[in-house]
């Protein structure tokens, strides 16, 4: 049986107004199809859980030499593990992973804890704060910045560097060629990092300890770190900003944390279903590949659309709607298979301590509407005014 080709849509991915708001989109690429080329882009968007899924399950036919969307930044990302497959990948993360194990971080969760309860506890003590910088963005930072070790300007400019090396991943438009002078800071920092630049004590001087151990190859200790910066921070960010907003949205489903505390982890996941932080992600195809009935040839560009497969009915009752006690435990936000986020151990500790003090210490949370500036590769808040908190 001869496979058909995959329908075509003329829809611009990467258009401010899909990013801005991408789901009506994603339903409109749902219905044409599992897999749907994007002549504007020039990829294959998956758009379907299963299919979704089944990809990031098999590095072999879905590489990840090109996760970005131009060709200078997945030759800036060379050698990372984020750009690599395995079997290089594996030994990558293995370094990546050693400080974010369950173990090793259970030494870390009654000090995030106790950082964000007193943070929230100091907003919601002033009855009205802007929860972008004054939570989503400072908290991560905090944890990630002692974590690592970083000191002096890498500290200072880990926002801006986060931000923008998520940024150039996107397509050759006028974002990412804004962005790429300030990653390219970024990547000269880690080029040049030496682990007495790291705080002793540091996972930053662990990983250049696992290099001079010879567990990870010469030279990638560098690269390593760059991970932890690059892919991390600004994912996180989004998240929590994206909290925040859900929580005040929806103030019935709030309630239901605020009344059940198990609930912490259940709404975490239901708010990266229902708002995925990662917008696009790309993989390129090894070998011609059947999906789902239809042929996508041999070195194509695939767009991974994370949040159409959380939106997806097939798989999700009622996909549409926000509800904390849905417990989607296999949502896509997190990716899946060998490339699953390394990271999401600490995002889950960070995020559940988040949860826990706003419903601890918050019965309301009154918010302005949130204001979204188009990011090509994560869908986040820049601003969220909290207008007034009623505390617990």
């Amino acid at each position: 049986m001869t496979s058909s080709t995959p329908a075509r849509s003329a829809i611009d991915l990467f258009a401010d107004e899909v990013l801005t708001d991408p789901y009506p989109t994603y339903a409109e690429l749902r219905d044409l199809g599992a897999v749907v080329h994007l002549p504007a882009n020039d990829v294959y968007a998956l758009t379907r859980y299963d299919v979704i899924r089944d990809a990031l399950a098999d590095p072999g036919t879905f590489s990840s030499r090109t996760i970005g969307f131009n060709p200078m930044v997945n030759e800036a990302l060379r050698g990372t593990s984020l750009a690599s497959d395995p079997p290089i990948h594996t030994e990558l993360r293995a370094a990546l992973t050693e400080n974010l194990t369950p173990r090793a971080l259970r030494g870390l969760k009654g000090q995030i804890e106790a950082k964000a309860d007193a943070l929230v506890a100091d907003l919601v003590a002033e009855g009205s704060f802007e929860a972008i910088d004054a939570l989503a963005r400072a908290f991560p930072l905090e944890v990630v910045a002692d974590l690592i070790g970083f000191t002096g300007a890498a500290r200072d400019n880990m926002l801006r560097w986060g931000q923008a090396a998520i940024e150039v991943i996107g397509p050759m438009n006028q974002r990412t060629a804004e962005n790429f002078p300030i990653a390219g800071e970024l990547y000269e920092w880690c080029a040049g990092v030496r682990a007495e630049d790291l705080a002793p004590g540091s996972v930053g001087r662990g990983i250049f300890d696992a290099e001079a151990r010879g567990v990870i190859p010469p030279d990638t200790a560098g690269h390593i770190i760059h991970q932890y910066l690059g892919a991390g921070v600004d994912t996180t960010i989004t998240a929590l900003g994206n909290i925040v907003a859900l929580f005040s949205a929806f103030p019935d489903q709030f309630d239901l944390v605020r009344r059940n505390p198990a609930l912490v982890p259940a709404a975490f996941n239901e708010a990266l279903r229902f708002w995925a932080p990662i917008h696009a992600w790309g993989r390129s195809v090894t070998e011609d590949v059947e999906i789902d009935g239809t042929l996508v040839p041999a070195g194509s560009q695939v767009a991974i659309l994370f949040g159409a497969g959380n939106r997806d009915p097939r798989h999700y009752e009622n996909p549409d709607a926000f509800l904390v006690e849905r417990n989607p435990v296999d949502h896509l936000s997190f990716g899946y298979g060998p490339h699953g986020c390394a990271g999401q151990g600490l995002a889950r500790l960070e995020a559940h301590a988040v949860i826990a003090a706003l419903a601890n210490h918050a019965q309301r949370l009154v918010a302005a509407e949130p204001v979204r500036v188009p990011s090509n590769i994560t869908r986040s808040i820049d601003e969220l005014e909290i207008l007034k908190v009623v505390p617990a």
